[in-house]
């Protein structure tokens, strides 16, 4: 058999393997159909139902970076120990933070099913830190987990100042299980049952647990009545731990459309309280009336210059002659990236005689500061 023969014979056989595969039927599997993102708009802008599921998800958040400087008692600057002599030298105060947000809802036979969450990642002056600060559930008007204080959220924060609690207004984080009743014309209500936080919000320095102590919770309650003018807003709570009360009232004003105000007026009693007078001058704050004396007040507005511009401002003062006035310039450089210069300035009315030659926070009885952040929001 010659080469010429033997490659005639390869070329029929494979020829006929070819015809007889050929023969046979090719299956081809059938791609799988792609569940594609869907829009949820039942809950405003940014939602997106999670595929194969009728929950609608949404993420946000925000970066976040702040530059201060000034006085350590208008909360903006910090002190440092010069590395040559082992002086106290004023600094700036830097510090990124990157906030995580998620909101989840669906509807169910009782209600509205709703969820939030917010961790936050801090690197503050070299050293790192995070936090979870919200993490809820909400079905209907029934609300459990980690949430703010109903005392603050309710009435609303004390206007669009960064450092809005130079005279504090109330404890913040907490524990709660809250219900929310919303008639429809304007008047709605809260009630809330909370644990407090460790250490209580506010304080400057170390201070008593501010968690319940007893199986008796804090309470908080509330009324508002919202029209297109503005709301009026009242909240009383319940300190359990010196079972002493504090209420606020508030009016928030739309006077035109580019200019908005508000009032905030608080009271509490303090015949128990016992916290150190050394931790915050003049002591005895619990956490709820964490202003100086029995009543303060604040007050304060935003006007928009324009789409991009508004100016902020807040005073505050307390029975103790606390004085905070706080100022800024917010400016939208783009959508979503604003950048805020502001000052601070604070006026410290009462101080005991105790010594606080070792606490930064409490050395000066004038202080002003400033800060300029930038933010990243999405």
């Amino acid at each position: 058999m010659n080469i010429k023969s033997l490659l005639l014979g390869s070329a029929a056989a494979l020829i006929a393997v070819s015809g007889a595969r050929a023969a046979d039927a090719v299956v081809v599997a059938e791609p799988e159909p792609a569940e594609y993102v869907k829009i949820c708009d039942v809950y405003g802008a940014g939602y997106f139902y999670i595929p194969g599921t009728e929950t609608c998800l949404r993420i946000g958040g925000y970066v976040r970076y702040d530059a201060s400087a000034g006085d350590q008692g208008a909360f903006t600057g910090r002190r440092a120990t010069d590395h040559e002599d082992g002086s106290e030298n004023d600094t700036w105060h830097k510090q990124a933070r990157f906030t995580l947000k998620t909101w989840t809802g669906q509807e169910t036979e009782l209600g509205t099913l709703k969820t939030y969450t917010e961790t936050r990642f801090n690197y503050s002056d070299g050293s790192q830190s995070s936090s979870l600060n919200f993490a809820w559930i909400q079905l209907g008007g029934l609300r459990v987990g980690a949430d703010e204080s109903a005392f603050d959220t309710f009435t609303g924060y004390a206007g669009n100042v960064i450092n809005d609690t130079l005279v504090p207004y109330g404890g913040f984080e907490t524990n709660v299980i809250q219900y929310y009743f919303d008639a429809g014309n304007g008047f709605s209500a809260v009630v809330s049952l909370e644990e407090g936080s460790d250490p209580a919000p506010g304080s400057y320095l170390i201070v008593p647990d501010g968690t319940i102590d007893s199986y008796v919770p804090n309470v908080v309650g509330g009324v508002k009545y919202t029209q297109g003018w503005g709301a009026i807003t009242g909240v009383v709570a319940y300190d359990s731990n010196y079972e002493e009360w504090a209420g606020k009232v508030r009016l928030d004003v739309n006077a035109t459309n580019e200019l908005s105000l508000f009032l905030m007026a608080g009271y509490g009693s303090d015949d128990n309280l016992s916290d150190p007078t050394w931790a915050i001058p003049g002591g005895g704050r619990g956490f709820y009336k964490l202003w100086g004396g029995n009543w303060a007040v604040w007050g304060g507005g935003t006007y928009k210059f324009n789409e991009k511009t508004s100016f902020n401002a807040q005073v505050s003062y307390d029975e103790w002659k606390n004085l905070g006035i706080a100022a800024n310039i917010a400016y939208d450089i783009v959508p979503g990236f604003t950048v805020t210069a502001e000052v601070d300035y604070l006026n410290a009315g009462k101080f005991d005689d105790a010594d606080f030659s070792n606490w930064t926070n409490a050395t000066k009885k004038s202080s002003i500061g400033g800060v300029l952040r930038f933010q990243r929001s999405f």
